[in-house]
């Protein structure tokens, strides 16, 4: 199962859970730098796979914002979850979203993302553009990270927007369109969810 259908949405939806425990400046632009470089040698190293994936997922964990993501991607039908139900999403999802990075960002091994500029929206947000460089398989990407500093002490990404498209916003339509297509029954998602985590 793969509720991200486009390949390089793919690609850099691994690439938004490297945001790196290493990186010590609390500056947006210089956070998002930082994790490239600290990612790319993760990536080439020679460790083992088993190695580098848990390492992937211990950076995501404390540097994503995954609950954050996850209730959003609920939209309006986390309003129908009480907080047991809400807790068994957050852990639901969080597993599906580590697990599905790890396994797909651990086989490149060239990304090479070149930093651009920032822009800071309010006390709360900053875009940081960014570039996926071309190789001869692919083209060149374009890569906002939109960085989370209500704690401007502890930055988090909230999401990443390639060639103008939101990656939590495809996420979310695309979890609606699983509950949509149960008649509206939230537990298909939750199904779903539970069928690609046990994989």
């Amino acid at each position: 199962m793969s509720f991200v259908k486009l390949e390089k949405f793919i690609l850099v939806a691994i690439f938004i859970c490297s945001q790196i425990t290493y990186a010590h400046s609390t500056q947006p632009i210089k956070f998002i730098d930082t994790l490239v470089s600290e990612t790319t040698l993760i990536l080439s190293s020679n460790q083992s796979e088993d190695l580098k994936i848990d390492k992937l997922k211990k950076i995501a964990t404390e540097n994503v914002d995954i609950n954050g993501i996850g209730l959003y991607t609920l939209g309006k039908h986390r309003k129908t979850l009480n907080d047991d139900l809400k807790k068994e999403y957050n852990e639901l999802f969080k597993e599906y979203f580590l697990k599905s990075f790890a396994n797909r960002l651990v086989q490149y091994k060239e990304a090479k993302i070149e930093i651009i500029s920032e822009d800071k929206k309010s006390e709360k947000y900053t875009i940081v553009s960014s570039v996926l460089n071309a190789t001869k398989d692919r083209p060149e990407i374009k890569i906002d990270w939109r960085v989370y500093t209500k704690n401007p002490e502890r930055p988090l990404i909230r999401d990443l927007i390639i060639e103008d498209l939101s990656l939590a916003r495809t996420q979310k339509e695309e979890f609606n369109s699983v509950i949509q297509g149960a008649d509206g029954n939230i537990d298909a998602l939750f199904s779903k969810l539970k069928e690609f985590n046990n994989q």
